[in-house]
């Protein structure tokens, strides 16, 4: 089936390859991609859309001894393949496979760990200015794609490399597109370029013109010395340019020779490179280029169709749960606005925004302007809400410290994805953000466990009138509180969903799910435990967990967060503070990166799945008698 690319161990034998058998194996890496992502999930319509430009890559350079920077990684499948991956490729993104983001420990061709955005210039000039100091003579290349540009990161690595003079090539995937349909003035800068064949028509026009005689010879060349007046002429503000770079394009990145010839003069060339080339997001298969969206990052699906792979009825996501709420209250509050970078879809969004689309704002990949963004129209008194990815927001840290807390401006932050995401791995696992936010002054931190919450603590934030974030996980709402009458939300006050004698649990969030399970599962051993729902990270409960600490032999936090620093160490710096003896017990992930894996296997694999976490408070509570 795969007669030319089962030949393919590594760039070297692509280089073998002629014309027709690069066009047939073009064809080879598109289906051997659909094949596995449609079993594994994954960044099928990126990869999709840069196999003829890595194909070009790989005849050109000598990788692994050429440097090759991926701008997030997500087009990075076909390099993949290509590089020694091939019988590997079956494992992608699950535990103990290959990742689905580059890795530097896991193959030596991948240069450089990718996974956000906007970084490979500043990493791949890094390497070019390490190679000069060092004299050695390699080329690096760094691909971003045109989304990323929306990030500021990108144009200070512009700016600083373009004026350094290094040797050093970044090529630009112009497909239109980031994860959904790109917004703002780059994305129209671009798209000029794009749409303006009438650029090359009215050049060689003009050329025909003056080379019709010597005079016009001279003229021409004099036209072409200034800065080749004719293209700032025709195609305004040339940007790349002005930064110090030779810009090259924009040229078909699916035309393989086309591509080989325009490497060749990129690698040939003295100083810093932007070749600009455009593609076509999910090419090679209609499903995935006509919803190049959906299938940016999808799961299993059915490669015949293009439709997921459901199991059992659909249900209501966190996610969901929170864009429905917020457009909810939306209806009968004018000054309630709505942001988010780049993921209307993925942070569930998209109601509001075809419901109000003056009170919406897709900021583009650029968390950092979205969060000062809304602090400028909370300064201004309108009531914002960002939608942001928990291991997205870190970008933005010190946005939300000086423009929002510092001014305890009512800007409420959305921390989607927070905990354990699963097959992305490290790159974007959530376990960080209850480190990062509780420590900020004027924050309140609150944490949902079912739809219910999400309702009720999204309408108290919005009356708190001060800095406030919710976090909430990837996946489907709880349902726990179904039949049980709670109390309304206090500022800094928990519930008690059940009452013990021996053991407290204390779960934040969704892993309230687990609390309930090892709650039975204690009880079937004689062991009376109490469930405690915090609701809040900051402020903490103190007269609640005062009452636990003296009251139960055990305390059990649990938390879908690393233990450094996490809702477990509040309550532990609170005990040591007000000098409680408790015996505390803290369920949450270990200080090193999480890798890629199921929810459940990543849970089982550190013993924080309920059956683990039983055992853990059995043998400590063995351990105390």
């Amino acid at each position: 089936m795969y007669d030319i690319l089962g030949q393919i161990n590594s760039p070297d034998d692509v280089k073998k390859l002629n014309s027709a058998e690069l066009t047939s194996l073009a064809k080879e890496l598109r289906q051997f991609m659909i094949e596995h992502v449609s079993k594994t999930g994954g960044h099928l319509a990126p990869s999709l859309g840069v196999v003829e430009l890595v194909l070009a890559l790989c005849r050109v350079f000598d990788f692994p001894r050429d440097r090759l920077i991926f701008d997030v990684g997500h087009q990075c499948y076909a390099y993949k393949i290509l590089t020694g991956r091939r019988d590997e490729f079956a494992t992608l993104r699950q535990t103990d496979g290959i990742s689905g983001f580059p890795k530097s420990e896991e193959s030596e061709y991948d240069a450089f760990n990718t996974g956000h955005s906007s970084t490979s210039i500043s990493a791949g000039y890094g390497m070019a200015v390490a190679r000069d100091l060092q004299g050695e003579d390699y080329h690096v290349i760094s691909i971003i794609g045109d989304g990323a540009l929306t990030g500021g990161m990108a144009f200070e690595a512009l700016n600083n490399a373009g004026s350094s003079g290094k040797n050093f090539i970044v090529i630009l995937n112009d497909n239109a597109m980031s994860i959904s349909q790109n917004v703002g003035a780059i994305a129209d800068y671009l798209s000029r370029f794009r749409t303006a064949p009438q650029y090359e028509r009215r050049k060689r026009a003009a050329e025909r013109f003056f080379n019709r005689s010597s005079f016009g010879q001279r003229i021409f060349g004099r036209l072409r010395r200034i800065k080749d007046s004719l293209k700032y002429l025709v195609v305004q503000g040339v940007i790349f340019e002005e930064f110090g770079f030779t810009y090259l394009g924009p040229i078909d990145g699916h035309n393989i020779d086309m591509m080989q010839s325009y490497l060749k003069i990129a690698k040939n060339l003295n100083g810093p490179v932007l070749l600009h080339v455009h593609t076509k997001k999910g090419r090679g298969y209609l499903p995935s280029e006509t919803d190049p969206d959906r299938f940016h990052g999808i799961a299993p699906f059915d490669p015949e169709s293009g439709k997921l792979v459901q199991k059992g009825p659909k249900k209501l996501t966190f996610s969901q749960s929170f864009g429905d709420t917020l457009l909810e209250m939306a209806s009968s509050d004018e000054k309630i606005c709505a942001i988010t970078a780049a993921m209307p879809s993925g942070t569930g969004l998209c109601p509001f925004a075809d419901t109000f689309p003056n009170r919406f704002f897709d900021v583009g990949i650029a968390e950092q302007h979205g969060v000062t963004f809304a602090a400028g129209l909370a300064k201004a008194g309108m009531h914002p809400v960002v939608a942001i990815y928990s291991s997205f927001l870190q970008r933005g840290f010190d946005q939300v410290f000086h423009d929002v807390c510092l001014q305890s401006l009512p800007v409420i932050l959305g921390v989607d994805r927070a905990g354990i995401v699963g097959e992305d791995g490290e790159t974007h696992q959530g376990i960080y953000d209850i480190a990062y936010l509780r420590i900020l002054p004027n924050m309140t931190l609150m944490a949902p466990s079912t739809h219910n919450e999400m309702v009720d603590m999204l309408r108290f934030a919005k009356e708190l009138n001060a800095p406030c974030a919710l976090r909430y996980p990837r996946g489907n709402v709880l349902e726990w509180d179904k039949e049980l009458d709670l109390p309304p939300l206090v500022l800094g006050r928990g519930v008690f969903v059940y009452e013990g004698k021996d053991v407290m649990l204390v779960p934040l969030g969704t892993m309230m799910e687990e609390a309930l399970k090892v709650r039975e599962f204690l009880e079937e051993r004689g062991i009376s435990t109490g469930v405690f729902n915090p609701r809040f990270v900051k402020p903490l409960d103190h007269d609640a967990l005062r009452h636990i600490g003296i009251s139960y032999n055990l305390v059990v936090t649990m938390e879908d967060h690393v233990i450094n620093g996490g809702f477990g160490s509040a309550v532990g710096e609170y005990y040591h503070e007000q000098e409680i003896d408790s015996d505390l017990l803290s369920i949450a992930l270990p200080d090193h990166p999480v890798k890629q894996g199921k929810r459940e296997e990543i849970f089982k694999k550190y013993q924080m799945d309920a059956e683990s976490i039983t055992e853990r408070i059995v043998k400590r509570l063995e351990e105390k008698r």
